[in-house]
């Protein structure tokens, strides 16, 4: 397990938080959300993202992922690199439709105003609190933890009722995206079959 600071084994599965300066809430916006999920979809397709669970709040994403190529850091980076500057690029646009846009790319500048490797704007903080999976207890743990999100925040009453995250893909319904589910393990002396129904009754 690693420190929960920096990504050691560069081909083990990772639970990671992106989390937006100054907790701007940009994910408000379905715009940004679905940005974000395609970038998602195109990092499985061509940069060998491997994605086990994810929810997407309204100033912070928890995702449990891997890199198929052994190189987790750099898919992170390029990762947010590409999100952070399509962002910026439509809340600078004039056809933006974003209320806040003024306001946020001044919060972003200066964050940006700050750090050195930054050039105009920072939208995600530094760091991504990682946790490297090392069992399939602290798998499940925090997978639970993931969907777990938006019931803590009152959105929705069962997890699998909401539709950025991966809880629905848990319990046979259609998610908002498609990828292999971890195997369902037997924990203790707990069976496969009631894990399950624990997670229908979230």
């Amino acid at each position: 397990m690693t420190n929960g600071y920096h990504i050691g084994d560069q081909a083990a599965p990772h639970f990671l938080t992106f989390t937006i300066v100054d907790w701007v809430d940009i994910f408000t916006r379905k715009k940004y959300r679905d940005l974000f999920l395609e970038s998602l979809k195109f990092c499985q397709k061509n940069k060998g993202l491997e994605l086990y669970a994810f929810v997407i709040m309204s100033n912070h994403v928890h995702l449990i992922i891997q890199s198929k190529f052994g190189k987790l850091s750099d898919l992170v980076r390029d990762f947010k690199k590409y999100t952070a500057r399509n962002i910026i690029d439509d809340l600078l646009s004039e056809n933006s439709g974003e209320s806040r846009s003024e306001w946020m790319l001044k919060r972003f500048e200066f964050a940006a105003r700050s750090n050195r490797r930054n050039s105009d704007f920072q939208l995600w903080k530094y760091g991504n609190r990682p946790m490297e999976i090392y069992s399939e207890p602290f798998l499940w743990q925090k997978i639970n933890y993931i969907h777990m999100n938006p019931v803590r925040a009152g959105w929705v009453k069962r997890a699998s009722e909401y539709m950025y995250s991966s809880a629905s893909n848990f319990v046979g319904i259609t998610g908002i995206l498609d990828f292999e589910l971890p195997s369902i393990p037997i924990i203790d002396s707990v069976s496969s079959k009631s894990i399950i129904q624990d997670i229908e009754n979230w």
